[in-house]
């Protein structure tokens, strides 16, 4: 799929540091995840496949973070929990922290494990898991 052009543009207002990482990042997701769909979404990119938020990023005050809603359900090892759900994360400060062979296996792994926040709302707030 083609890049959303919002995408572009939250890139071009990051510091150029920020951008550097962003800039791996959108590389990494849209090769390991060329089927997803990006867009901007609550002010900061997003990838989704089936309309199910898959993967994003945004500047914080302190780093860039990367999340994955499921990732709290990931085999691998390397992310954080991130909320009440099942997201997890990894924060950047710099391009040269970013493991691509991880953030690979996350990719892959994204794709099979995925919890269903497109109906959180109808389900009553509860997330559920979707099966492959």
């Amino acid at each position: 799929m083609s890049r959303a052009p919002e995408i572009d543009e939250y890139h071009r207002n990051l510091a150029p540091e920020d951008r550097e990482i962003c800039d791996l990042l959108v590389t990494e997701i849209e090769q390991g995840l060329p089927e997803a769909a990006g867009k901007v979404w609550h002010a900061h990119p997003v990838w989704f496949l089936d309309g199910n938020p898959i993967v994003g990023y945004h500047r914080l005050k302190d780093a860039v973070r990367l999340m994955f809603w499921s990732g709290q359900s990931f085999t691998g090892g390397g992310l954080t929990a991130s909320g009440t759900f099942q997201a997890a994360e990894a924060r950047y400060l710099d391009a040269a922290e970013v493991d691509t062979t991880a953030l690979a296996g996350w990719l892959a792994e994204s794709r099979l494990i995925q919890w269903d926040y497109e109906h959180i709302r109808t389900n009553r707030g509860l997330v559920k898991r979707t099966e492959f």
